[in-house]
């Protein structure tokens, strides 16, 4: 273990819970005085009273030992608030549906801001009876590409994994999708409305002839 809770910690999360020392020791069964001794550095907790001092805080131990509070307001679990964290050194793709505190090969994980679509990054969506056909128009090498492509609801979110030198290409079901997000491992997070996606020819993108014949299509399953 490379770090361990500390006197301010454990000073910090007491008083902002309205405790007292007398209190917090009485929680824990040990003397005011010990706990004295954490909050002014003249010794540390053994590490049995860990998960102990993590529940009197009503926080996980990993948050006592790191220092950061997570208060996930997310209870309702929205799938519209999820998050996604990439690992920089292994690629590790992990999904959340509130705040977290993610680790991957000892890096804490900042969630990803979404950025809109752009002509680097040009997504082409069909609606194909109950199935939205998407492909990006995107290098695929082994040194730039697509990561995943998910589509999310309020209640549903689904995932695929995509992998260098295959298609940057994905198919969901419909059922309420209302964000197509997909990871560039250059540039970071995008996000699209679906229905965007297929209907605004204003997007900014290139007039292109394969732009066009995608529009075709949509103009014939909703014309």
């Amino acid at each position: 273990m490379n770090q361990y809770v500390t006197g301010a910690v454990i000073r910090e999360l007491r008083e902002k819970n309205g405790m007292t020392q007398l209190q917090l020791a009485e929680k824990l069964g040990v003397s005011d005085k010990s706990v004295s001794k954490w909050e002014t550095s003249r010794g540390l907790p053994d590490i049995t009273l860990l998960e102990p001092i993590a529940e009197a805080f009503r926080i996980s131990v990993t948050e006592l030992i790191s220092g950061n509070t997570i208060h996930n307001a997310n209870v309702s679990a929205n799938m519209m608030r999820s998050k996604f964290y990439v690992c920089p050194l292994c690629g590790n793709t992990i999904h959340s549906m509130g705040e977290a505190e993610i680790h991957c090969h000892g890096v804490r994980l900042m969630p990803l801001e979404a950025e809109a679509t752009d002509e680097q990054h040009m997504i082409f969506i069909e609606r194909v009876e109950d199935e939205y056909y998407v492909r990006i128009d995107h290098s695929m090498t082994k040194q730039h590409y697509i990561s995943f492509v998910a589509a999310v609801s309020s209640d549903d979110m689904q995932m695929i994994k995509l992998y260098p030198e295959g298609n940057a290409e994905a198919r969901f079901k419909i059922r309420g999708v209302r964000r197509i997000f997909f990871y560039c491992n250059r540039d970071g997070l995008f996000s699209i409305d679906p229905v965007k996606g297929i209907d605004d020819r204003k997007s900014g993108y290139d007039d292109s002839r394969e732009r066009r014949e995608l529009e075709k299509v949509a103009d014939k399953l909703f014309g």
